[in-house]
């Protein structure tokens, strides 16, 4: 095991005053704060980068099944249209993808209302913190 400071920084550290060795403990932290900042940028980017590359890939894949919704669509009006006027068949079809979007309309609604934006726990945590920093031993 190595031991992270030497004989001599021990020694170095008994001639400092209290200032001094509370000053290097704030550059110190200072120093690993800035550290954990960079950290966390880079682990943040790394991230940012892959879900990029995946919502691209979401994204062709919704442009996808889109396509193949509205030829699916135009081959249902098409085969109406062998059993009755070919502007009937087109109605009925845009009256079921009228009905699919009222449904999905209400129900993604719904969903929303339930969405909170506030990072409750979060927010109790820091106010937790703050208490704390302000009374440290009660």
């Amino acid at each position: 095991m190595t031991r992270p400071y030497s004989d001599s920084d021990r020694a170095q550290a008994g001639e400092m005053s209290v200032g001094e060795l509370i000053g290097n403990i704030s550059d110190d932290l200072s120093r690993l704060f800035r550290q954990e900042v960079e950290l966390a940028k880079a682990e943040v980017k790394q991230e940012a980068t892959k879900a990029g590359k995946a919502a691209g890939m979401l994204g062709g894949a919704g442009f996808a099944a889109y396509l193949a919704v509205v030829l699916l669509s135009f081959a249902l009006v098409f085969a109406l249209a062998n059993v009755m006027d070919a502007g009937w068949a087109a109605l009925i079809v845009a009256v079921i993808w009228a009905v699919i979007g009222a449904v999905l309309y209400t129900v993604g609604r719904k969903q929303l209302a339930t969405v909170d934006p506030m990072p409750r726990r979060t927010v109790d945590t820091i106010k937790e913190d703050a208490q704390w920093l302000k009374n440290p031993t009660g």
